[in-house]
Formats: structure tokens, sequence, C-alpha cells
């Protein structure tokens, strides 16, 4: 796990939310910000959280494939093929 080092408190994101958010378009790294010295938020980039959303989305399906593969759910690769080469020919 990357260490996040932008740490802030809640009144300094209330007077300086602009700061804040230019400094996450010019360098990407999120901020955490504290509330009673204890963390309580993360701040990112769209982008970076859009990124994230879809690694993890992408993680899920691979695990899901998996969790199939081992019930014996799946097919062989050539099985695959085989049925992927069938539907090409269907369509021509």
């Amino acid at each position: 796990m990357q260490s996040i080092s932008n740490n802030k408190s809640i009144s300094y994101l209330k007077s300086h939310a602009a700061q804040i958010a230019e400094d996450l378009e010019m360098n990407g790294q999120p901020f955490v910000i504290t509330q009673n010295g204890e963390a309580s938020m993360v701040i990112q980039a769209v982008q970076q959280f859009q990124e994230k959303e879809a690694l993890i989305a992408a993680l899920k399906i691979m695990a899901l494939g998996e969790k199939d593969r081992r019930a014996g759910k799946g097919i062989s690769a050539s099985e695959s093929r085989a049925q992927l080469k069938a539907a090409r020919q269907s369509r021509k």
C-alpha cells in the first residue's frame, strides 16, 4: 500500500479547497483529511478514482471467473477457440 504524506486538517480543507484541487491536478497525490487528529477521509483526483474503480471491477470479474473455473463451470482454451471459430463461421 502506498504511503500518503499529504495529511491536512479539515479546517485546512475548508480554507484551502481550491489549492488542494490544484495540487491534485498537478501531482495526483491524494490528501488524507484529519478531524481531531484522526484520519477521516481521503481526497483524490477524479481520474485516479475512476481508474481504481475500473481496476476493482476487473479484479472482481477475474475472481468470479476463477471461482467458476474451480467449480468446474469453465471450458478449456481449445474448446473456447472452437466456439469462437464456429461463431465467426456462422456470421459469414
